[in-house]
């Protein structure tokens, strides 16, 4: 049955698919809280043009009442752009979605997948499964208040609520609300117990639960997220579904985006070679540079562009060691590049590149 959502926000029939299966939307990477800000999106441009990025989460809290120009801002390459927020008033929420078509994002993303602490304090994330008439209501407002699509991005379930009538009953309340899509994380959550970083591991995979939510509901955008490593298990997820959402592994080896653009998209993409694609970002680390920006606040996102090659600690080393020095500019990534083998630098995208030789280093916000 749908939530009563009171006269305010009417409920919407059934939605029409913004996007045919595949198409703008075949491929996106996930947001992430202090990963995904905008010098990380604006360097993932130089090695893919068409794969969806996606702000971090930012609270409709934090939008009403901060610098909006320091939290929304981007770089207009970044698009297609989702913003994502955290909430659960619609009136806030909708207020929000009015602030992201004005500033140019290309969708509106509702978080109620991230577990922590601090995100259930605040009433919103994956607590809101619980509640999935309030869900409802936020979708219903923002969908009244914009013209852009409105998505959720939600886990399988939280704790002893993540069997499949759950799921679908939180998802079918979404779609009274008329949602235009949703990703779906594969996995539970458990709200207590486990720490984010056990959330994202412990839960079991069960990806085999976003294909019957497709198949069940054809006509409703189910994109998959969760343990998709590779542009080649992107493709095969994506040939059942909507589309498929990669994480962690596009930060720790943004790489692998490289050839985003023609497996996926079938359309050249912007770099062939891990130094252009650096030189490329240059002049962007320049202009920020210019306006203040800190060269560490752009170079930490870089640290995992050569990983698995040989000269990739050298590299590592000269961002870690020189970017936060006082005045450090565009010559520290200059010495960098200068760190590695040439023919590696000038190795080209999906073309006799070696296997990893390293494990993937961690890179901390």
């Amino acid at each position: 049955m749908a939530p009563n959502l009171g006269a305010a926000h009417a409920v919407k029939a059934a939605p029409t698919p913004w996007a045919p299966r595949g198409g703008a939307r075949a491929l996106s990477v996930a947001p992430m809280m202090d990963w995904t800000d905008r010098h990380f999106r604006r360097f993932l441009r130089e090695l893919t043009r068409e794969t969806w990025l996606y702000s971090e989460m930012i609270t409709t809290a934090a939008i009403r009442h901060g610098d909006r120009d320091r939290l929304l801002g981007f770089d207009p390459l970044e698009r297609p752009l989702a913003l994502q927020l955290g909430g659960d008033d619609p009136d806030e929420l909708a207020a929000c979605a009015v602030i992201a078509e004005a500033r140019g994002y290309d969708e509106v993303n509702l978080n109620v997948g991230c577990p922590s602490d601090r995100v259930q304090r605040g009433r919103f994330g994956a607590c809101l499964m619980r509640t999935p008439a309030v869900v409802a209501e936020g979708v219903a407002a923002m969908r009244a208040a914009t013209t852009l699509p409105v998505t959720v991005k939600h886990r399988l379930g939280v704790d002893e609520q993540d069997d499949d009538e759950h799921l679908a009953a939180f998802v079918d309340a979404l779609v009274a609300a008329g949602v235009d899509g949703v990703i779906v994380h594969a996995r539970k959550a458990w709200l207590s117990g486990l720490s984010p970083k056990q959330n994202r591991t412990v839960p079991p995979l069960e990806p085999e639960r976003v294909l019957r939510l497709k198949e069940e509901r054809p006509w409703l955008r189910v994109e998959l997220n969760g343990g998709v490593v590779d542009l080649a298990s992107a493709a095969a997820w994506g040939a059942r579904l909507d589309g498929v959402m990669i994480g962690r592994a596009a930060y720790e080896n943004p790489w692998l985006l490289a050839e985003a653009d023609e497996q996926i998209f079938g359309v050249p993409g912007p770099q062939r070679t891990r130094e252009g694609a650096l030189r490329g970002y240059l002049p962007y680390v320049e202009a920020q540079r210019e306006a203040g920006v800190p060269l560490k606040s752009m170079t930490r996102h870089l640290l995992g562009l050569f990983v698995g090659r040989p000269g990739a600690k050298a590299f590592r080393r000269v961002i870690s060691e020189q970017a936060h020095a006082p005045g450090a500019g565009p010559e520290v990534l200059e010495r960098a590049l200068a760190a590695v083998p040439a023919d590696v630098c000038a190795e080209v995208a999906g073309r006799g590149s070696c296997p990893p030789r390293e494990e993937p280093a961690h890179v901390s916000a």
